[in-house]
């Protein structure tokens, strides 16, 4: 399945169109928790796609070795980074951490996704050529209808209306607002303070959205096909959708505080 044409979906209030970029150093960040039959495939396609792109593993202490398979693959490529935490963190803190150690690593580019195949590896490309016009990327499910396979309809049901409860409350524009798989420069994530992106899950997705809107960043979508895991264990919980509902309109209030409440004040 390769890569879907690419479409700019811009939103109001928009910073001076960004420079063009050639990625130098894309780094793909990808949190991981007992993924040990998906990763050494999907690193392997990921570094297979271009020679400048790395990859950097946050793995959350996977008891099924998924670290130890990382490791040997940063050793025997040097295209792979794997940042070891004490355990099931979250997965909002896992890419704040990846995200602080990819601009550390010198990242002009990073890619955030998951490890279970559920993203096309082979979108990437799509991703680097829109980033010449935008600031970040994100891989939709639904910009054109609904292209998602082997999900549940009450599954399929929660995302999508996700998505539209999240456009009312706070008016972004985005087809797919609780989308995992996106590509954002790092000048993008360096005028976000991520210290203060406390959310997990779809929220965190959200809240990210939220905040490049706010700041007038350039955002596009491109359509990409969401196939369900292959291998591994869920990471939707009961909890994680209620932080979602509630994330919304913290965010909206916060916004409207912030327009009305003196500097410092809020």
């Amino acid at each position: 399945m390769g890569p879907f044409f690419c479409r700019l979906q811009p939103l109001k209030r928009q910073r001076k169109a960004s420079p063009p970029l050639k990625p130098n150093k894309p780094v793909v960040v990808i949190p991981t928790y007992n993924e040990r039959d998906n990763l050494e495939r999907l690193a392997r396609q990921i570094l297979s796609l271009d020679p400048a792109i790395q990859l950097l593993v946050v793995d959350d202490n996977s008891p099924d070795g998924t670290g130890e398979v990382a490791e040997r693959l940063a050793a025997e490529t040097g295209r792979v980074s794997v940042l070891h935490r004490s355990g099931k963190l979250g997965l909002g803190s896992a890419y704040r951490e990846g995200f602080a150690r990819a601009l550390a690593m010198g990242a002009d580019l990073v890619v955030q996704m998951d490890a279970d195949f559920s993203h096309d590896p082979s979108v990437l490309p799509c991703f680097f050529d829109e980033m010449q016009r935008c600031d970040l990327v994100i891989g939709s499910r639904y910009l054109n209808g609904v292209s998602v396979v082997n999900w549940p309809l009450r599954r399929l049901v929660l995302s999508y209306f996700a998505s539209v409860y999240t456009r009312v409350i706070t008016g972004l524009t985005i087809s797919d607002c609780t989308s995992g798989f996106k590509c954002f420069r790092a000048a993008t994530l360096q005028a976000i303070d991520l210290s203060k992106v406390r959310s997990d899950g779809y929220s965190f997705q959200i809240e990210m959205n939220y905040r490049c809107k706010e700041l007038g960043f350039r955002i596009s979508e491109v359509p990409i096909i969401f196939i369900d895991r292959h291998a591994g264990t869920s990471k939707m919980s009961k909890r994680i959708v209620r932080e979602a509902v509630l994330m919304v309109w913290k965010l909206k209030l916060g916004s409207l505080a912030r327009m009305f409440v003196p500097k410092g004040r809020v």
